[in-house]
């Protein structure tokens, strides 16, 4: 039996990582709000171990902070990634040249918000489709607001959290060899 948060996936059409090998990952947004500046959504990591069912959760967000939204670095505006999945669009690589991160390697679609307000917008019409350094990472060590921290990335809020979730990632290189990971994220 599935576990609900794949169970949507699947009805959704998504491709679910639920064969036998151990630490095949699923990894998955999930946007509860567009609520500015807060960690309100939800990153799952659905994984198998000795044939049963693990599921992880970080406190994140999925959309951009506050300082990003009235300071867009690009005359189109902040991106908002577009809900949908992403297969093997990300890699382990190094977020700014800083930290381990899993860092953008193919096209994703982001919508782009350029009212240059508090406010995540999605505004249908302005959506992009490429590499735009949608990556997934970290905040602080313990953030309570996003700020500066996203500017359209998955950023997970707690440093101690985040390094699990590396050590997920590093354990499905490691152990299957599958260095690509996908992203799904669910609106």
């Amino acid at each position: 039996m599935l576990p609900p948060i794949l169970e949507r996936c699947r009805k959704l059409g998504y491709k679910i990582f639920d064969n036998d090998f151990e630490y095949d990952l699923n990894i998955i947004g999930e946007r509860r709000t567009l609520e500015p500046n807060t960690f309100d959504d939800i990153l799952h990591v659905l994984y198998k171990l000795d044939g049963l069912w693990q599921h992880e959760q970080f406190k994140c967000t999925t959309d951009p902070g506050t300082y990003h939204l009235l300071n867009p670095s690009r005359t189109a505006g902040t991106a908002i990634l577009a809900p949908g999945q992403y297969r093997n669009s990300h890699e382990m690589g190094y977020h700014r040249g800083k930290y381990k991160a899993l860092v953008q390697r193919k096209p994703v679609k982001v919508f782009r918000d350029n009212n240059k307000n508090e406010i995540a917008e999605v505004m249908p019409d302005s959506n992009q489709v490429g590499i735009f350094g949608i990556n997934i990472h970290k905040a602080g060590k313990n953030s309570q607001f996003v700020n500066k921290w996203s500017a359209g990335c998955t950023v997970i809020a707690k440093e101690i959290r985040y390094n699990r979730f590396i050590d997920l990632c590093e354990l499905q290189i490691k152990i299957n060899n599958f260095t690509t990971f996908s992203y799904t994220l669910l609106g």
